[in-house]
């Protein structure tokens, strides 16, 4: 147990090197959630009779919208004074400070969602594709990629967690702390994927109640691992002992029931 509490001091953040160009693990961890996000995709689209042509291209389309509104999401809900970037936007995807390569660094879960959300209509505007089917299809897939996404965090040594005493703790610059990346990997990927796909499977009536359920799910869980996440430094809470995550998280958890209460009227009618 005390190699794991120290583990950050026995761990390399960075896979590799290739030149002069080094490869982090959360790279790595972040390309491994699309692979697996997007097999996932493949095979639950297979069984709501979505041709592997339309998850290609969708794939496309919403990764971009996802990259875009995670970037821009940061910035809008997470850097303070934040006009500079508002007002000189090319500045956000800016890969170099003072003249070295940083790599992009800040990305919001947020943002992404939003971002996802103008590409899907967008593409569901062009390509008169079955919106709904292909939304059920995202609730299945997207837990399981996510789960990598995390760990990429705690490999990064990033989002760490509040002091605490528990045994299972990490120390982050001397200080023991919850490793509440993996607690978001486990409740907002795997404990997500299990109630929307292993448990909900033998209530599913109508097309879209697991993008509902999904929101609902990961919004809710995302609040609670809040309680473990340390504030973001830049923010601290932003009343009393709430953090951004939890407020822009209660907003998926409405969205959530909307669309799950109107998908499961609409089978009814």
């Amino acid at each position: 147990m005390e190699y794991w509490q120290h583990i950050y001091q026995h761990f390399n953040p960075i896979a590799f090197t290739i030149f002069s160009f080094k490869v982090h693990w959360y790279a790595l961890m972040y390309i491994t959630a699309l692979v697996v996000g997007y097999f996932a995709a493949v095979k639950f689209g297979e069984k709501f009779g979505i041709d592997k042509k339309i998850i290609d291209e969708y794939v496309v389309w919403a990764e971009i919208g996802i990259i875009l509104g995670a970037r821009i999401g940061f910035f809008v809900f997470y850097v303070p004074n934040n006009h500079y970037y508002l007002t000189h936007p090319w500045e956000m995807f800016n890969p170099f400070v003072n003249g070295h390569l940083v790599g992009i660094r800040g990305m919001s879960y947020h943002g992404a969602v939003i971002g996802f959300i103008i590409a899907t209509l967008l593409y569901w505007k062009i390509k008169k594709v079955d919106l709904w089917k292909l939304m059920d299809v995202v609730a299945l897939s997207v837990p399981l990629g996510y789960v990598f996404g995390r760990i990429g965090n705690f490999l990064n040594q990033e989002l760490y967690g509040r002091a605490t005493d528990v045994a299972w703790g990490i120390y982050v610059n001397g200080v023991l702390r919850h490793p509440s990346q993996l607690y978001e990997a486990f409740f907002e990927g795997v404990f997500s994927f299990a109630i929307i796909y292993l448990w909900y499977k033998r209530y599913y009536k109508c097309k879209g109640e697991l993008i509902g359920l999904y929101l609902i799910t990961y919004g809710f869980f995302r609040s609670l691992c809040e309680l473990w996440r340390a504030p973001d430094p830049q923010l601290g809470f932003i009343f009393d002992h709430v953090t951004m995550g939890q407020i822009l998280s209660s907003f998926l958890i409405v969205g959530g029931i909307i669309i799950f209460y109107f998908r499961r009227r609409a089978c009814k009618n």
